[in-house]
């Protein structure tokens, strides 16, 4: 289990070091342990909530309607249209009715002539649970540690996570590129994380553009062998709930123009941003539909 000492994780969440060893002694971090005079912090625990946040309609009716199995509704629209589009952008070859039935029934029904790669029944699943998960910790801080647990979620039961080299929840160990763009090395991944998380944290209020230009500079980190793009988006649906604005999800009529605003980000960043508001403004007329409030 990897932890950090009170000073890192003091400065991973913008803390005094005498507050935290202080919340750790209080028993407020959750798995903090002392080993002679230092404190132990696992590093995917969060501080406390020092005020509680007020919930949005739509993440109050997300919850509502996850936890009362509720069927036909805006959380069940959400689970389909976002997994399903996130994994098509990735290649996936399931359509949308067969993961609308993963969802529903829990079976698939094949194609005529077609093949169905197990692990995309797998990511399918996974990606449900993602979903799941960012609805429950949607107020909680982004950190480092939430982030790998998506991308855990995300890869558990692959054929990929019975690879040596590939790390399931843990950064890259080879190095990637993305579109034949260069990323940070495996041994840069974690300090340009940290970078990355410490200015998104320093940025107030969170704005549409603010969660749009993190996913922008997440992407070119690239900091897992796989899975990067889900996690991103999976990541900016969820800082859309937290900071009650709209969120939005690329669908495959945006595919091009998400992909062309990633690349053209260092020249005109307007692509990407025009790109996700129009996603924005499809997801306000769900909202219309369902009669939530926003």
């Amino acid at each position: 289990m990897e932890t950090l000492s009170s000073s890192q994780f003091a400065e991973l969440y913008g803390l005094s070091d005498r507050t935290v060893r202080n919340y750790c002694r209080q028993g407020k971090i959750a798995g903090a342990f002392l080993t002679g005079k230092v404190w132990n912090i696992p590093a995917d625990s969060l501080p406390p909530e020092r005020k509680k946040k007020r919930l949005s309609p739509l993440l109050k009716v997300l919850r509502e309607q996850k936890d009362g199995k509720l069927k036909g509704g805006i959380y069940h629209r959400v689970q389909i249209d976002l997994t399903y589009n996130s994994n098509h952008i990735e290649g996936s070859k399931l359509t949308k009715d067969q993961t609308r039935m993963i969802f529903e029934t829990h079976t698939i029904m094949a194609q005529a002539d077609s093949t169905v790669r197990v692990d995309e029944i797998i990511e399918t699943v996974n990606h449900f649970r993602c979903v799941d998960f960012i609805i429950d910790h949607a107020l909680d801080p982004l950190t480092e540690g939430m982030i790998k647990q998506l991308h855990k979620i995300l890869k558990t039961g692959t054929v990929d996570s019975t690879k040596d080299w590939f790390a399931v929840g843990d950064y890259k160990r080879l190095p990637n590129e993305v579109g034949g763009i260069e990323t940070s090395s495996p041994e840069d991944v974690t300090k340009d994380m940290r970078t990355l998380l410490d200015w998104y944290r320093q940025q107030k209020p969170k704005t549409e553009e603010t969660i749009i230009g993190f996913h922008k500079r997440f992407e070119t980190i690239h900091p897992f062998q796989d899975g990067n793009g889900r996690v991103g988006r999976l990541v900016m649906f969820k800082e859309c709930l937290a900071n009650n604005l709209v969120p939005f999800i690329i669908d495959e009529n945006l595919r091009f123009f998400y992909y062309r605003g990633l690349r053209e980000w260092p020249h005109i960043k307007g692509y990407l941003i025009d790109t996700c508001l129009a996603a924005q403004d499809k997801f306000k007329e769900l909202l219309d539909y369902f009669r939530i409030k926003y």
